[in-house]
């Protein structure tokens, strides 16, 4: 029986591992979403036949909590807008790091009532020293991980929007972190509940106050973060309750979750140091952004289909404007259109457009936007100068080019897209409001831009619509 469990085990690793290397392409990713699927049913079913649970009698509140649990996100994952899919993956990633967070407590308050009041016995000596220093390191991450995620999700969802909640808020974070760091220390000798109680606790508001700086565009950073946190504490615990399959699978996501969090942070020229800790002990970088010359120039839908219809070769640049506008299937059909009037036509994606990694992505594909179409940024920027249109729909900071040509910008040193370079510009906004830095777009100012004012989804309709009389 231990023998089959392991194989299971073994097997379950193997799926969830080939399933994170086929979701590194769109065309497979549907297949290894499935894959690791399977291989979490298998592990956790097996679960239930491993002797380590046997004397454990609440086998119907486990199975009513994963029926709860399994069919509440089946419903979500299939009504979730996709405008609002940012939220969920970040309202479910501080689930699982709540779980990781749970397993320590238990774990540890286990512990301490097997202590009896002993004098001289504490938490260390029940688990181990090993054992309890990855479990208290693991319910640290897990918990932070739960209460950052849910905090992540408030702003995303726009329930919250400080950026403080105490005066000097980084300094308090740090003086709120060494006492979570004095009490996991205390945590290790332990037989008090109320000091475990208290880690917990101050970790959860750690959690809050560590992530309520976060402004909205350093959101797909932290969101990584805290994937990858969330897989580590699942791999700790992992370690804590001797489970194959939590130690590789939290293993697995740990180690994609921090790859990611490098990528999207160099994509933004930023330290995730900087994104959480932004400003602290130092004064900005940059200071006040050179004052732009020239003015914006308004464009009409139907002289925007006509510029559009005559091109040689249009390059369609997405950003969150566009996700709110919900305008991604008529965006491609305005792309068909425009193939059938024989103009070149592709996409060009910032790591960091939308509210998580990939949002664009999934956006273009769910409209059936071909994958071979979809370019990202260091693919797409050598052909912006041969385009004769770059049309920006709701993209704003990501295709600023004061963050390569000014060095007083906050945004200097950021990779963008180089839309600025190509033979016209337009751009579809709402209005002539800044993106969420809040720095200024110099690319709007340019003699070669033009704005198209204007909900996205309405505005492409229009386009649309002039282009099928031309």
């Amino acid at each position: 029986m231990v023998i089959m469990i392991q194989a299971s085990y073994f097997l379950a690793a193997v799926l969830f591992i080939l399933g994170l290397k086929q979701m590194s392409s769109p065309v497979t990713a549907r297949r290894g979403i499935l894959w690791a699927g399977v291989g979490m049913v298998l592990a956790t079913l097996v679960t239930f036949l491993d002797p380590s649970l046997h004397g454990v009698s609440n086998y119907v509140l486990m199975v009513i909590a994963i029926a709860v649990g399994g069919g509440y996100a089946w419903q979500k994952g299939k009504s979730v807008p996709m405008v609002d899919m940012p939220q969920m993956i970040a309202l479910f990633n501080g689930m699982g790091g709540g779980a990781a967070g749970a397993i320590a407590a238990v774990e540890l308050f286990g512990a301490i009532d097997q202590t009896q009041g002993i004098p001289g016995i504490g938490v260390s000596t029940i688990l181990s020293t090993d054992v309890a220093i990855v479990a208290i390191v693991g319910a640290f991450i897990g918990t932070l991980s739960f209460s950052g995620s849910l905090v992540a999700w408030a702003k995303l969802d726009g329930r919250f929007k400080r950026t403080s909640l105490v005066p000097q808020q980084h300094w308090v974070n740090l003086i709120l972190l060494a006492v979570v760091v004095y009490l996991g220390v205390r945590l290790f000798d332990t037989d008090s509940t109320l000091v475990v109680l208290l880690f917990f606790a101050l970790v959860l508001v750690l959690g809050v106050f560590v992530t309520t700086p976060v402004g909205g565009a350093d959101m797909p950073v932290a969101i990584s973060l805290f994937n990858a946190l969330t897989g580590l504490a699942v791999g700790l615990e992992g370690y804590v309750l001797d489970n194959a399959a939590m130690i590789i699978a939290g293993t697995v996501v740990g180690s994609a979750g921090t790859l990611l969090t490098q990528l999207m942070a160099k994509a933004m020229n930023r330290s995730v140091w900087n994104v959480l800790f932004g400003g602290f002990g130092q004064a900005s970088a940059g200071g006040e952004a050179s004052e732009i010359e020239g003015s914006m120039k308004e464009i009409q839908s139907q002289d925007a289909s006509i510029m559009m219809a005559y091109a040689s070769q249009v390059i369609i640049v997405p950003g969150y404007g566009m996700a709110v506008a919900q305008a991604q299937h008529k965006v491609w059909e305005l792309a068909e259109l425009l193939e059938e009037n024989n103009v070149s036509v592709k996409f060009g994606i910032h790591p960091v457009a939308g509210r998580m990694p990939g949002h664009m992505n999934v956006l273009l594909a769910e409209a059936g936007v071909p994958y071979d179409k979809i370019f990202d940024m260091d693919e797409i920027n050598p052909d912006f100068p041969s385009a004769t249109v770059a049309l920006v729909i709701g993209a704003n900071d990501v295709v600023n080019p004061d963050a390569r040509n000014d060095k007083s910008s906050p945004l200097y040193g950021m990779p963008v897209l180089d839309a600025a370079k190509a033979e016209n510009v337009i751009v579809v906004k709402r209005g002539a409001g800044t993106g969420f830095s809040g720095v200024e777009n110099a690319l709007f100012y340019q003699e070669n831009t033009q704005m198209l004012y204007g909900d996205g989804q309405k505005v492409v309709g229009d386009l649309i619509q002039y282009l099928k009389k031309l």
